[in-house]
């Protein structure tokens, strides 16, 4: 790293030329973060060579107001205000040659009620820095200061439940298969026989938008005639997320606006719409009375590696704070990434309105969320019937769980893999609340629901032995301190 001889902070903070960022201040380990801070914790690895203290300190300072070499105009401001500063760097346990950096920033270096600003600000050019083999933000302290100058959740999980009349259990859901290639009839059909078979919502995938098989505009009226039906049918209110991802906000905003003309009690965007998108169709949601599901597509690009790039918990919190009513966070069980003590720490993080700090879970800050309203979290991917206890164990009822091919890969059809579900999430939530062992005895309670009812045996005979059991990539790094 290109510094001059100022480690020991013989040179005086004005003197010209390249200093070291914890001579100008951006390390302080007496620091005190004030209650307004909005505080991060950095994994950092350095470049072989390079101290971690100075690295963790270029963090800092390349994140709010340093640049490499000293520069005059640092007087025109109240520089040391201004500066985040790294107040604690600790060993990543087990992990030699990485670090976990502290970083304190002043609430007046962001602008109110805006993620892309705080994102531009904190995972900015940093990322790229030379000094450094990694970065990784895992962690981030939303000061209620900060927190209250966003909306959040257009309604957030209990005006969710109001809206739909669903209490004491999770929701149930299933994203249409196959993703692409169905005309907008057959698409209709799966979301009717979805619906009628006992499922609250179906949804459209991340990349169903406008394709020339199926244009948005007839996915939306197929769509929606299978939900009304399926509401006459059943007498239950059920809904789809309509997809209004586009290429710009004028085309999300139509297929908003039809989705709405039509009865939809909810929509659907995807995470690369982007931050300011996301936040504008929270907007439009909480004004026009409509349920809004984020999908995370893309998420893994920079959420899943343990040395570089941005955790989800942060993206979780960003998301809370944007405001969305659903958002995908994991299943544990399922076929994708997910520790269990890390999910359970995103679940807490979306769910909760005090998340105290939990080591174990991944969660480095107490975060008060001053009673923005929570995200229902979204468990899909690779779930089925046979693992409703587990889900119910590891999730409570504030979850909506999506079987895709769970349902629509059913032998008998997809109303059957819908009534699969039904039945098993049902009877494994009267066992809970009649105080049973969920994970002792939920294979014998399963089986035995199925000797009365023949789509749920079928789905335990065809899914009941399937498992994705792979070692995760992402769990927390740290030893629970022992308690009495």
């Amino acid at each position: 790293m290109a510094v001059s001889d100022d480690q020991d902070g013989t040179r005086g903070r004005w003197d010209p030329g390249v200093q070291s960022y914890a001579s100008m201040g951006y390390y302080n380990p007496d620091y005190e973060p004030k209650d307004t801070d909005v505080l991060a914790v950095f994994r950092v690895t350095p470049q072989q060579g390079v101290d971690p203290i100075e690295a963790s300190a270029a963090v800092a300072g390349e994140s709010s107001t340093a640049t490499w070499t000293v520069v005059w105009t640092d007087r025109l401001t109240a520089h040391s205000r201004y500066q985040a500063k790294c107040y604690r760097v600790d060993e990543v346990p087990g992990r030699p040659g990485e670090y976990f950096a502290y970083v304190a920033y002043d609430l007046d270096l962001f602008e109110e009620g805006s993620i892309t600003n705080l994102t531009s600000s904190v995972i900015g050019n940093v990322f790229g820095f030379k000094p450094l083999a990694a970065l990784r933000l895992e962690d981030m302290r939303i000061p209620v200061a900060y927190v209250k100058t966003f909306q959040g959740p257009p309604h957030g999980i209990v005006m969710e439940r109001e809206y739909l009349n669903k209490y004491g259990r999770p929701l149930l859901g299933a994203t249409v298969k196959p993703k692409l290639g169905l005309s907008a009839r057959n698409y209709g059909r799966v979301v009717y026989e979805a619906c009628r078979g006992g499922l609250d919502f179906t949804k459209d995938d991340e990349n169903i938008n406008s394709q020339p098989f199926m244009r948005w505009r007839d996915r939306y009226l197929y769509a929606m005639e299978g939900v009304n039906r399926a509401i006459a049918d059943t007498g239950e209110l059920k809904g789809h997320y309509l997809n209004v991802t586009a290429a710009d906000m004028e085309d999300m905003y139509e297929r908003a606006e039809f989705a709405k003309s039509l009865g939809s009690v909810i929509i659907m965007m995807d995470l690369t719409v982007g931050y300011t998108a996301m936040q504008s169709m929270s907007k439009w949601a909480r004004r026009n009375g409509m349920l809004l599901h984020l999908h995370r597509a893309g998420h893994s690009t920079y959420t899943r590696q343990k040395t570089h790039g941005v955790s989800f918990r942060v993206l979780a919190k960003w998301c809370r704070l944007i405001g969305v009513d659903h958002l995908h966070a994991g299943t544990v069980v399922g076929k994708l990434e997910g520790d269990p003590h890390t999910v359970k720490g995103f679940y807490d993080t979306l769910r909760d309105n005090h998340v105290p700090a939990n080591p174990a879970n991944g969660i480095f800050f107490d975060q008060d969320w001053a009673s923005l309203p929570g995200v229902m979290p979204v468990a899909s991917g690779g779930i089925h019937a046979g693992q409703m206890h587990q889900l119910l164990d590891l999730f409570g009822d504030d979850v909506c769980l999506q079987f895709g091919g769970g349902t629509i890969g059913h032998p008998m059809g997809i109303a059957a893999g819908a009534e699969a579900n039904r039945v098993a999430l049902e009877v494994i939530v009267k066992a809970r609340n009649e105080g049973r062992d969920l994970l002792k005895e939920g294979p014998d309670i399963l089986r035995r629901a199925a000797e009365t009812n023949h789509p749920l045996e079928v789905a335990l005979k065809t899914w009941g032995d399937v498992t994705f059991d792979y070692t995760s990539t992402d769990a927390p790094d740290a030893i629970p301190t022992a308690t009495r």
